[in-house]
């Protein structure tokens, strides 16, 4: 293990939290793993890239679901697994979902995963095909056998995110509805569901456009965080540049009993790209985060996100302090 990695063992926390700290004299809010990216394009022999992906911890080890682009161009989801939640074993295979649903399509593709534990289990979204881009869902236990949900949303949707307990006793999601195409345009919505099947009571959260790092669109990134002051979110913002479009990651804050109601969002990008695994591959100039590791007893937090739609690289903040800077930036939609 890289020497600049720490980890830190807690009661609350299994497997031993994965920590960097801040470089000497750098007063960023958010900082690098030094020794990313932590999976590189060819972590199994069939793709040609793995990005984008979803960590959590499980037992005494970290589970991962992670997106892998094969190489004949078509994106699906694989397992990982990990002692340190860096070095990470890949299963070769695509994760089979089952379904007693006989009429249920299988998807053509699947990208861009999320895993929130929800009670006992844990529950995984994901851009699934289904005559375009929609929600996908379904649940696992043990992260062997997965459990096909129907589609959250019709097409087209990405970026859908639960939150880990009910709302007003509901089961909560945030999504981006789109377009079939890439997308230039893109909003966070609220919406919720008794029972993970009908879906209703949508809510507008917030839209791109009033900040110049996320002028042309912005999604959900990774599982919010609850705080005492409201959820923590990390999302994506994009830009268009002369060279093409920029993603860089944001932090806003939920209210916490009306989640679409922003009570703050930082002005410029936590994290943008800089490094060269950030700015070369596949498509450049990406920040992507998907997942964050939160350590209560300490508000330490690690967030991996995809890189140039390329790699999996970590970064690490601590969560009192990103507080105080949403409540210090209350914004508006």
């Amino acid at each position: 293990m890289n020497d600049a990695l720490s980890q830190d063992s807690t009661p609350k926390f299994k497997p031993p939290f994965v920590w960097s700290p801040r470089p000497a004299g750098s007063t960023d809010l958010v900082w690098r793993y030094p020794g990313n990216p932590i999976l590189g394009r060819r972590a199994i022999p069939c793709a040609q890239a793995v990005y984008n992906s979803a960590v959590v911890p499980f037992q005494n080890r970290y589970a991962g679901v992670f997106r892998a682009d094969h190489m004949n161009g078509l994106p699906d989801l694989h397992v990982g697994w990990s002692d340190d939640g860096i070095r990470w074993e890949l299963s070769p295979e695509p994760i089979g979902f089952a379904t007693s649903d006989g009429e249920m399509p299988k998807p053509a593709y699947g990208y861009d995963p999320r895993v929130c534990l929800i009670g006992e289990k844990y529950y995984i979204t994901w851009c699934a095909e289904y005559h375009g881009p929609t929600i996908g869902l379904a649940w696992t236990s043990d992260f062997k056998t997965f459990h096909r949900l129907e589609n959250a949303f019709l097409p087209n949707n990405r970026n859908g995110v639960l939150f880990p307990r009910k709302i007003r006793g509901h089961y909560a999601m945030l999504s981006r509805p789109s377009d079939g195409g890439h997308t230039p345009f893109g909003e966070i919505f609220y919406s919720e569901s008794p029972d993970l099947r009908f879906w209703g009571s949508h809510r507008f959260v917030m839209g791109a456009g009033r900040l110049w790092w996320e002028s042309v669109k912005i999604g959900s990134g990774a599982v919010p965080i609850e705080t005492g002051e409201g959820w923590l979110l990390f999302y994506h913002g994009v830009r268009s540049t002369c060279n093409g479009l920029v993603y860089s990651m944001g932090a806003a804050l939920l209210d916490l009993d009306n989640p679409w109601k922003l009570r703050g969002r930082i002005p410029g990008p936590i994290l943008m790209p800089e490094q060269d695994y950030e700015t070369t591959g596949f498509v450049p100039n990406v920040v992507f985060p998907c997942a964050v590791l939160h350590d209560e007893s300490t508000g330490r937090l690690a967030i991996y996100y995809g890189a140039a739609d390329t790699h999996v690289a970590l970064a690490f903040a601590l969560r009192d302090e990103l507080i105080s800077e949403l409540l210090a930036n209350p914004a508006t939609v």
